[in-house]
Formats: C-alpha cells, sequence, structure tokens
C-alpha cells in the first residue's frame, strides 16, 4: 500500500492527524485508493493529505471517520490541527479554501492575503489595536501557509480583481511596497492565477463597500468570505452568494484585461524605482 513519508506525530497536530488517518486506514486493509473512492475524494489529494502536502479539510475528516467507522476520531484530531491559532472567525474559511478547485476575488484596499509577501502581511496583521508580536507572527506565519495552495499538483484556478488604488497605497517603505508588486508580477506568471485592475478611472462602482473572495469547486459556488469590522465572516446561504457572484461580474466587466492590468502593476513598480 502506498505509504509517504515517515511521519512523526509530535511533530505538529498536522503530523499527528496524518499519523493516525495511515494508521486507521492500514488497520482496515485499505489503499489510499480505496478510501479516496469510500469518500468521493481523488486519490491524489489522501496521497497530499498523507504526505503532509494538503492540509485537509473538517469535511475530509467527517468523511474519513465515517468511511472507516471512527466515532468521531479524526474529527476531534482535525480541531488541533494547522489553523489552531488562525483567528476564530477565520478558520472556517481556511477550510473552505482547502477544498476550492476556484477562488474568484475582489479586494478595494489591500494586496489579497493569498498574495501576499511575508513584509506586506507582517505589516497588515500589526495593525490590529493591541495584537501582540507573537500573534503576529503566528498569523503571518499561517497566512504564508495559506499561499502553499497554489503550490499543489493540481492548484485552484485563483482569479483575483482589485482596485487600482491598492497599486499604490503607502504600505510600509518603498522596499517593501516595490518587492510587493514585483511579487504580484511573478505569481501572475501562475498558470492558474489571473490578476485584473479594476482603473481609477472607474470612479464610483459597486465594489468599494468591501472586499470578498468566492470559493467554488468543480464549477458549483459553496462558500465565500465577506470582509467586515470588526471580523469577517463566512456565507454559505446561496442567495447571498449569487449576489457575489452578480457583484464579481459587474467589477470585472470594469476591470482591465490581464496584459494591461499587468502593464499598471509594472508602472507601479516603476514609481518605486
Amino acid at each position: 500500500m502506498a505509504q509517504g513519508p515517515e511521519i512523526d506525530p509530535h511533530e505538529s497536530p498536522l503530523a499527528l492527524f496524518v499519523f493516525e488517518l495511515r494508521r486507521h486506514r492500514t488497520s482496515a486493509n485499505l489503499t489510499q485508493k480505496q478510501l479516496a473512492e469510500r469518500i468521493d475524494y481523488s486519490e491524489s489529494m489522501v496521497a497530499m493529505i498523507e504526505s503532509l502536502k494538503r492540509i485537509p479539510s473538517k469535511r475530509f475528516a467527517e468523511l474519513c471517520d465515517q468511511a472507516l467507522a471512527l466515532d468521531g476520531a479524526m474529527t476531534r484530531l482535525h480541531a488541533a490541527t494547522t489553523w489552531h491559532k488562525a483567528p476564530e472567525h477565520f478558520r472556517p474559511w481556511l477550510e473552505e479554501e482547502q477544498d476550492a478547485t476556484t477562488l474568484r476575488g475582489w479586494e478595494p484596499m489591500l494586496i489579497p492575503g493569498l498574495l501576499q509577501t511575508e513584509a506586506y502581511a507582517r505589516l497588515v496583521l500589526s495593525a490590529e489595536p493591541g495584537v501582540t508580536a507573537e500573534a503576529v507572527e503566528e498569523r503571518v506565519a499561517g497566512r504564508l501557509q495559506r499561499q502553499s495552495i497554489l503550490c499543489r499538483d493540481e492548484p485552484p484556478l485563483l482569479a483575483i480583481l482589485m482596485d487600482e488604488s491598492v497599486l499604490h497605497r503607502p504600505m510600509g517603505d518603498m522596499d517593501i511596497r516595490r518587492e510587493q508588486l514585483t511579487y504580484l508580477l511573478e505569481v501572475a506568471r501562475h498558470p492558474q492565477v489571473t490578476i485584473q485592475i479594476v482603473p481609477c478611472v472607474a470612479q464610483t462602482h459597486c465594489g468599494l463597500l468591501g472586499g470578498f473572495i468566492i470559493a467554488e469547486r468543480n464549477g458549483s459556488s459553496y462558500a465565500a468570505y465577506v470582509e467586515g469590522q470588526p471580523n469577517g465572516r463566512v456565507i454559505d446561504d446561496r442567495a447571498v452568494i449569487t449576489k457575489l457572484i452578480r457583484l464579481y461580474d459587474a467589477l470585472r466587466s470594469e476591470a482591465a484585461p490581464a496584459r494591461q492590468s499587468l502593464k499598471l502593476i509594472h508602472e507601479a513598480v516603476d514609481q518605486h524605482e
């Protein structure tokens, strides 16, 4: 049976989850392919999770409990995995994001978290009143870990719309801004990433009230995260998601094409030379 690299269960909560998953699967005399068939996941997905290359969702843990008759053991272990230090309100979205095959987002104020450099993310996360330096570093690490979804063998399609003002917001010093904008140009070359800029000439438009991101799986939108103060929220209401899809489509109609959008980013980089 396929097994993957040796796992030390004491290394992290995620390592313990994978160790126990392997142990229960092999005890049931199931291959990764057979388990995948029982829970309606791909064999490659199970293999990536068992190799610590993919973070399991809560749904994955629940299905494994059912398939292996574990009475909730994997679900309980999942509660302590990699996102246990993330802000509580954001944890449900991290699970949805992991399962998505397409992510479509809009951001009117900042570079989206999935596209932030470490230095830029640290600036953003340090702005919360009263946040400790330790909490900031934990959240920065979590944000960078989220970005690993683009390194998968089968990464999601990421289609991001940003307001042009985001490119010119004075975040940190010139080096931080230049590094962040240059990184946008680099990640835009990823075959699964599309970045489009809504030019300032669009003036007032329907996206100025806040950012959001919509998760789809195999062509069906099933969850969204909407930014807000003091915390954003995860939405699974179909009617609300449908409105967000319409809003995204309206914003995309205002956006510059991908090639022209990259030119706008290049121009912003040049301003920091």
